[in-house]
């Protein structure tokens, strides 16, 4: 049996943790949920992990602290951003630090499908 990628969201929204949990797992892919960066970073499944979504703004570690703190630990998780706040330099440095996609607040569902299948064709 092939076991499906392992997606981690990051975000401190329950109800966006939720929702895409739900989405994600509708699609066939494995989740796992986590309330903040250092949760995350805290988990054994951040090494199971083949694609992160997480959100930019966050209490404690950010979204873009978490990806800066990732590659610093050799971690080379593709990752997608959510945010509700669209500024152009939070977008820049986590477009910069090799995030696959920065998108805005509500997400349309199938372009985090799509930003999603393209994360996991790409060779890690």
């Amino acid at each position: 049996m092939v076991k499906s990628p392992l997606v981690s969201i990051v975000d401190d929204d329950l109800s966006v943790r939720e929702a895409t949990t739900s989405l994600l797992e509708s699609h066939g892919y494995d989740t796992a949920a986590f309330a903040s960066a250092e949760e995350f970073l805290g988990s054994e499944r951040l090494r199971d992990t083949s694609c992160l979504v997480t959100d930019v703004r966050m209490p404690g570690v950010s979204g873009v602290d978490l990806q800066r703190r990732l590659l610093n630990a050799g971690h080379r998780i593709p990752t997608i951003f959510m945010t509700a706040y669209p500024e152009e330099h939070m977008r820049a440095a986590a477009l910069g630090g090799g995030a696959l996609a920065f998108l805005s607040k509500p997400v349309s569902e199938e372009r985090l499908i799509s930003c999603l299948e393209g994360a996991l064709e790409k060779p890690q």
